[in-house]
């Protein structure tokens, strides 16, 4: 069900979309700002936190799809598909925002006594807070939320991760309490108020989704415990409708505009030769039934992906249409297509990987489940599904079953999120024919963003220096 956001209340939210050039304090007082209301209500900010996640996960997914090679820009020599360096300040900002206006309600949720409210605003800080923390490593936050601190410090990326563990198992303890003085306001809940009988209880679904998640992502370190992983996911999603998802806006999704500007020649949002190659058969020798799902056939009907750093293959022609882009007609992208930020598909990817070497019964049972549910909310019909499901490339059997291959399966699932660039890095970018950018600024693959500039100007001094774009995170070693 799409909602259209017309409620005043949201007006500090939008106020806060055109706070990306600002250059004072990371949170200035909401009396500062004549936008903003003064003393906002539980229920306003859920309705502002609960759509900045969602928001905040296409800002993110925005950055790293030329990373992993989903999207590609038309002209040669992209930014980000070379790996230059840019400035996301905006991105900076607007999550560090999102997680002021969560801590603001759980500052009022501890003093009217709402259990349900403090484990959400739990879990969206959590949630923008792993997003900082995947894309740049060190980071403030046990000293970002003092407005009266306009520098403070930069908390060791390990920290900044046990910090995310700590906000989610602290969720999950108020989640699970059913006595709340004040219960979530569905109507307020832009991710999971549709349904008021289940609101709380997908909430906590929710926490221990981000807190596998969480535990997944150390699985190249000596610290990873799969069977920490897998209790996580047991108390998780348990079938699609469970998903986290934003599906408000003012006109509509904002993959959608990408797709709306690019047929209004704005040239937005072109699909990368890698991601069309995995799916119409060229790379694995089989054609994926989730590809008319995601994009329309070329004008010459084709599937055909473009380059990264190459642009497409026939300059000056870009307006043709020759070559894939994303598509208004997709269930991920579409006009009312909500915005994925955890799925029940993704969990199971994660319970196929971290049962692969303990269970494999389970591992292959998890890894089948997780396809079939993508390609159910991707709408693939039952007969191209199950003629998916039988080629021997991929119904390989338990014992076949390997790391590649929840991968490479996985890598489509996580299409437009931003989960996909914490998994190629797992993965060091090992996709089957996965090859680095034509005229890329680096000799590696991108491992992690330059710090932005609006922190270099505001708070250098705390900015780490021993940093680059090649230089991986602790997870990432």
């Amino acid at each position: 069900m799409q909602k259209i956001i017309k409620y005043t209340f949201l007006s500090a939210m939008m106020a806060t979309l055109g706070l990306q050039g600002c250059k004072d304090s990371y949170f200035d007082k909401l009396s500062d700002n004549p936008n903003q209301v003064t003393a906002p209500s539980l229920n306003a900010l859920l309705a502002t936190s609960t759509y900045k996640a969602g928001f905040n996960n296409y800002s993110v997914a925005s950055i790293i799809l030329p990373y992993v090679q989903y999207t590609a820009n038309p002209a040669a020599n992209g930014a980000g598909d070379t790996f230059q360096a840019i400035d996301f300040s905006a991105t900076w900002d607007l999550l560090y925002f999102a997680m002021a206006d969560a801590n603001e309600m759980k500052k009022l949720a501890v003093i009217q006594n709402s259990s349900e409210y403090k484990g959400v605003a739990d879990v969206l800080i959590a949630y923008n807070l792993m997003m900082v923390n995947d894309l740049w490593g060190d980071a403030p936050f046990s000293e970002a939320f003092n407005i009266n601190n306009l520098v403070p410090k930069y908390d060791k990326q390990q920290d900044v991760y046990a910090s995310t563990l700590v906000l989610v198992d602290e969720a999950i303890t108020e989640l699970s309490k059913t006595n709340s003085a004040i219960k979530l306001a569905a109507a307020s809940d832009l991710i999971y108020g549709t349904n008021v009988s289940t609101e709380r209880a997908n909430w906590l679904k929710m926490a221990y989704a981000l807190k596998a998640r969480l535990l997944n992502k150390v699985s190249k370190s000596g610290t990873y415990n799969p069977a920490a992983v897998l209790d996580a996911v047991s108390k998780s999603f348990t079938g699609n409708d469970d998903d986290a998802r934003m599906q408000t806006f003012r006109e509509r999704s904002p993959w959608a505009t990408v797709a709306l500007n690019n047929e209004q020649q704005s040239l937005g949002g072109w699909l990368s030769e890698q991601l069309i190659d995995a799916l119409n058969g060229t790379t694995y020798g089989v054609f994926d039934p989730r590809l008319p799902k995601i994009t329309d056939l070329t004008v010459d009907g084709k599937y055909i992906g473009t380059v990264n750093g190459a642009g497409n293959r026939a300059p000056g022609a870009n307006t043709r249409k020759d070559e894939n882009y994303i598509s208004r007609n997709s269930p991920w992208s579409g006009n009312t297509s909500p915005i994925f930020i955890v799925t029940y598909a993704e969990l199971k990817f994660i319970e196929a990987e971290a049962a692969l070497n303990i269970d494999r019964a389970r591992s292959y049972a998890a890894y089948l489940a997780a396809i079939r549910a993508n390609m159910d909310k991707f709408q693939v019909s039952a007969t191209d599904k199950e003629a998916y499901m039988a080629q021997p490339t991929v119904a390989v059997g338990a014992a076949a079953l390997t790391k590649s291959l929840i991968f490479k399966e996985k890598y489509i699932a996580t299409y437009l999120n931003p989960e996909a660039w914490n998994d190629a890095r797992r993965f060091d970018y090992q996709y089957k024919d996965f090859t680095m950018p034509v005229n890329a600024a680096l000799p590696t693959f991108i491992r992690r963003l330059d710090y932005p500039q609006g922190e270099r100007s505001k708070n250098g001094a705390n900015v780490p220096i021993d940093v680059s774009r090649t230089s991986r995170l602790w997870w990432d070693q």
